[in-house]
């Protein structure tokens, strides 16, 4: 490794399988490039790499060299997180293989996979995990983080259907850590981020999914936004567990199924995703229109990876993003009254709240069996998410998004909020979110990583 330090660049691309790109080199510029346009890092050196042992050497170097760590999937971190100035970036984009066992029902999906090659791969045999709703999304920031989507009612966090990962560590060991295997690391991946490693392959335990599922769609206006919240806090819950539902404060799309007179205006959507019976997701349909009568809705059988692709356009790369989450105990009128009166404040057509309600299959791993930053009891997540095409317009929805962050906390819990969603995460605010689990995942910190090699993330400091 100290000849590989003292050599410099062409020593590390000579101990790589994969490619080394320095500035000024073909193909550097579009390896740099992030999801949000907001952050134009310039690292000294990008490694992508094709293998746990690239990622081993390239981990190496950067200690020896002493180069910041930036580790890229699927460069989805609305922080920048995924790429350092000055630094190395430890691109894992072609390490996106995933490999699926039917029999066994498991998946393994190497560091760089995107949700969608996870969702494609699984679905070839009516299989699925729980993971986000944006398919060109990495797997690793959102799985290491806790991971929520469509089916989380059902089956619970990405965390929560984590066999095994193997990660390189700081020191450069290539480890597995499981529930039999290096259990105190396997307990910290599971919600503490990238704190303790680079993760190089997820082993996923699958579920029976589709692969048609049920989609259905309701909007009402802003002026009935208040009341429909109101009847949905009731409704939400009472829906048998084949079926999610999740509020999406947001301006109607120019869809065929959208009437032309509503095209783009701003109001509040319940999107219902059914998993069950034709029968039993028309029945969630009919008590949906039941709350109040909706401006327009949408019903249809779709394929599950459909469903997992919808919002991937409004979320496509080029555009300027920032966020902030916040836990709510529960819909309260007050809540409703701050998401009623914050949300129409927005400038930016793509800027959207989104809400998922966390109950049954969130509920069904304990609070303790996995460092997840949030306590395992019945709540709300909201996401208030600021999206702008152009830098320039950025500046105030970030303040409208601080703003709405604000007026909620009367209504939040004191257990912090989802690291997925810290935008601005001091030591304070992760302890918050961490709780009684902080002090654990110091303790872990400084065993993996004590000189805080990995410090790109929420960070936890050894």
């Amino acid at each position: 490794m100290t000849q590989l330090a003292e050599t410099g660049f062409d020593a590390l691309r000579a101990a790589l399988e994969g490619t080394v790109l320095a500035p000024g080199e073909d193909g550097y510029d579009e390896a740099r490039r992030l999801w949000n346009s907001e952050h134009n890092r310039l690292p000294a050196v990008i490694t992508q790499v094709r293998s746990a042992a690239d990622v081993q050497v390239a981990v190496r170097y950067a200690v020896a060299e002493g180069l910041e760590i930036a580790v890229r999937g699927g460069a989805h971190s609305p922080h920048g997180l995924a790429s350092v100035d000055g630094g190395l970036m430890i691109d894992l984009s072609r390490m996106n293989q995933v490999t699926v066992d039917p029999e066994t029902r498991r998946a393994r999906a190497g560091g760089g996979a995107l949700l969608g090659d996870l969702d494609a791969a699984a679905q070839e045999h009516g299989l699925a995990v729980p993971v986000g709703m944006v398919s060109h999304t990495g797997i690793g920031g959102l799985t290491l983080g806790g991971g929520i989507g469509f089916l989380t009612r059902m089956h619970g966090l990405s965390i929560d259907n984590l066999a095994s990962v193997q990660i390189v560590t700081a020191d450069g060991s290539i480890m597995r850590a499981a529930e039999d295997e290096n259990p105190d690391l396997f307990w910290a991946v599971r919600g503490g981020g990238g704190n303790f490693g680079v993760v190089t392959e997820f082993e996923f335990r699958l579920h029976r999914v589709g692969p048609i599922v049920h989609y259905g769609m309701a909007f009402w206006s802003l002026e009935q936004g208040a009341e429909m919240l109101r009847a949905a806090r009731e409704l939400i819950p009472a829906l048998p567990r084949e079926v999610n539902v999740v509020i999406v404060c947001v301006n109607a799309p120019p869809a065929p199924f959208v009437p032309a007179e509503h095209h783009f205006k701003p109001g509040y959507a319940l999107v219902v995703v059914g998993f069950g019976s034709p029968e039993q997701h028309a029945e969630a349909m009919t008590q949906v229109r039941g709350l109040l009568p909706p401006l327009f809705e949408f019903a249809t059988p779709m394929p599950y990876v459909a469903v997992q692709q919808l919002i991937d356009e409004p979320n496509a790369w080029g555009s300027y993003h920032y966020e902030k989450g916040a836990y709510l105990e529960e819909l309260s009128d007050g809540a409703i009254e701050v998401i009623t009166e914050h949300f129409p404040r927005k400038t930016a057509p793509l800027s959207v709240t989104i809400l998922y309600h966390l109950d049954t299959g969130y509920l069904e791993t304990a609070d303790d069996a996995t460092a997840f930053g949030g306590q395992r009891s019945e709540r709300y997540v909201l996401f208030a998410i600021a999206t702008t095409p152009t830098l320039d317009a950025l500046e105030a929805e970030r303040a409208w998004t601080r703003t709405f962050w604000d007026a909620l906390q009367p209504y939040t819990p004191d257990i912090g909020s989802y690291v997925n969603g810290l935008y601005e995460a001091d030591e304070a605010r992760l302890r918050a979110s961490y709780g009684d689990k902080f002090d654990r995942l110091v303790a872990i910190k400084r065993k993996y990583d004590p000189d805080n090699v990995f410090r790109r993330n929420q960070n936890i400091k050894p």
